[in-house]
């Protein structure tokens, strides 16, 4: 995974409001010979098995089934929910999801790859927010021990996501 790379949110991503006033945001990124479109990175991200995962326990811990269907619909600009979460901001290059409890966000662009291995290359981008919570008796915005607690774990499975995308659309761009 030494090609997933951490790195600063670019100054028109649809997630850098979060990367202020307390929240946490992160950024990783990876680049890929080829045109890659927005919607087959969205779908390649959310259908992709390491996700299918995620989706499983979702459906069978929060009642929050998901489809295939239902990511290619998303992808498509067709579906404004999905699982667990709502879209909060979409542009023809970018994805900002928003967890059902308004704590976290999920963020999906491509952009062409500066410099990159040809003379068409994507970069794909992929980051997180999580937003504190104001502490009902001193006011205090706080992110919590459980964030805390996984924060290494989140660093590890955003980068086992990205990963599992670009390996996904790696293997569609050999297959077409």
């Amino acid at each position: 995974m030494s090609s997933i790379q951490p790195c600063e949110l670019p100054d028109r991503a649809l997630l850098a409001r979060y990367a202020h006033g307390g929240a946490y945001a992160d950024c990783y990124t990876t680049d890929m010979a080829g045109i890659v479109s927005h919607a087959a990175y969205v779908e390649a991200f959310y259908s992709g098995a390491v996700f299918k995962l995620e989706r499983f326990l979702l459906a069978r811990l929060a009642s929050r089934p998901s489809t295939d269907a239902q990511v290619r619909q998303l992808a498509a600009g067709e579906r404004d929910t999905f699982s667990a979460w709502k879209v909060e901001a979409r542009t023809d290059d970018q994805l900002l999801m928003c967890d059902l409890a308004g704590r976290t966000r999920s963020w999906l662009m491509v952009a062409q790859a500066p410099g990159g291995s040809g003379p068409s290359s994507t970069r794909l981008y992929f980051g997180s927010a999580v937003v504190p919570v104001v502490d009902k008796v001193s006011g205090e915005a706080r992110m919590g021990f459980l964030f805390k607690a996984l924060l290494g774990f989140h660093k590890l499975y955003s980068r086992v996501l990205l990963h599992a995308a670009r390996s996904r659309l790696a293997r569609a761009a050999r297959a077409a």
